[in-house]
């Protein structure tokens, strides 16, 4: 079983650009698709407490442009409530490694916090 879990969507383009960057630095890890296996609201606790709601909630994504204003109040209000609901609204991927929890993709910092999980 491998220690670092990469959670996303399939047709992301930085889930992509992040499975292929672990797959080349020979990387093990476990793909969890947000949009078809989920999340349960105990993780999702735990990375906004990590994270911080403003890194973990995405507003630049398309659910976020479409929710109306109550919706986005709502999803301010209780971020982790509304994740649960709309999984797409996590800055995507998330990776979860032995000692970090990050939000999004970047080479530098996925580096760092896979160093020891490589062969």
């Amino acid at each position: 079983m491998s220690d670092v879990h990469i959670y996303g969507i399939k047709n992301c383009d930085s889930c992509r650009r992040a499975r292929r960057w672990l797959d080349e630095a020979g990387v093990a890890y476990q793909w969890i698709d947000l949009r078809t296996d989920g999340i349960d609201r105990a993780r999702l606790e735990i990375w906004k407490d990590v994270l911080g709601a403003d890194v973990l909630l995405n507003k630049r994504s398309k659910t976020w442009r479409d929710f109306d204003a109550r919706q986005r109040a709502a999803a301010q209000a209780d971020p982790v409530a509304v994740l649960v609901g709309h999984p797409t609204l996590i800055k995507r991927p998330v990776l979860e490694a032995t000692t970090t929890t990050l939000a999004g993709f970047s080479e530098a910092r996925y580096e760092t916090a896979v160093t020891g999980t490589l062969s």
